[in-house]
């Protein structure tokens, strides 16, 4: 059993279900259950969970991705059969807990996809912040034809992505979109050749690395929660957080760099 609060170096030796590597300030984290194609047991997201809680000081962006062909078949089904309703609202729960780890962590994530983003991967996906796609990406959420409902925070997150109507398609029908019909819907920002994904979220997580500290948590805190409010409060909350940023050291560093000309040029990502 992992304790939430055990030491990070001490944690990176207990998580078999993932593979995570610590590159400067990006940490690699995979999803390791390639013969399951990576799906979601209670073991795996508990140490997502422990992992996101944990997460180094030094770590400034993350890249989640999945061992194998694939990012993440969804729920492990074996463990389903055995909950009552009472147990089944407990273990959602559970996966909203480790999710939120992802979304509302102290990092940026970049996710990777490629094979399978189906049914709890697809959730899992939708709580990165950026996610690139590979050629082999298909995505689906089957639980509507299995008899079930999203439990993962789906319903929450990926009509924020795609919209209501399409999630709703995706549900009712059994509707799989590929890597194109996917990035044309917003499910990801990036499209990549096979093979390509891991280096261009590697690239995207340094230059997210090189951002000062409160502007990248204004973004993946902030940014979310204004845009569920109305105007007026979302306004009064982006003032707050613009004073907030533009008071750090490191925002009036920043400025003083791109006054004097040595700040880095804007680029195509």
């Amino acid at each position: 059993m992992i304790s939430p609060r055990t030491g990070s170096a001490d944690l990176l030796h207990q998580l078999d279900l993932l593979k995570v590597e610590l590159d400067g300030p990006i940490a690699s984290v995979r999803l390791n259950r390639p013969a399951k194609r990576n799906a979601l047991s209670d073991p795996l997201i508990t140490q997502l969970h422990a992992f996101f809680v944990n997460l180094p000081d030094s770590v400034r962006a993350i890249v989640l991705s999945g061992e194998g062909e694939h990012f993440c078949a969804g729920l492990d089904l074996s463990e389903l059969s055995e909950h009552s309703v009472a147990g089944g609202i407990a273990h959602s729960r559970f996966w909203h807990s480790a999710f939120d780890q992802v979304q509302f962590g102290r990092a940026p994530v970049v996710a990777v996809l490629r094979g399978a983003v189906v049914g709890g991967g697809l959730e899992l996906a939708s709580a990165a912040h950026l996610r690139v796609a590979e050629d082999s990406a298909i995505y689906a959420l089957p639980e509507g034809q299995r008899g079930l409902f999203v439990g993962g925070g789906g319903s929450a997150r990926v009509p924020r992505l795609i919209g209501y109507s399409r999630m709703a398609d995706m549900m009712l029908t059994g509707r799989v979109l590929d890597a194109d019909e996917g990035q044309q819907v917003g499910l990801s920002q990036y499209r990549v050749r096979d093979g390509e994904g891991m280096a261009k979220a590697m690239a995207l997580a340094r230059r997210i690395a090189e951002n000062a500290a409160m502007s990248n948590f204004a973004v993946i805190h902030a940014l979310p929660r204004i845009a569920d409010m109305s105007q007026s409060d979302g306004l009064f909350v982006e003032s707050l957080m613009a004073a907030i940023a533009q008071a750090e050291p490191a925002a009036k560093d920043r400025m003083r760099a791109f006054l004097e000309g040595k700040a880095r040029k804007v680029r195509k990502a």
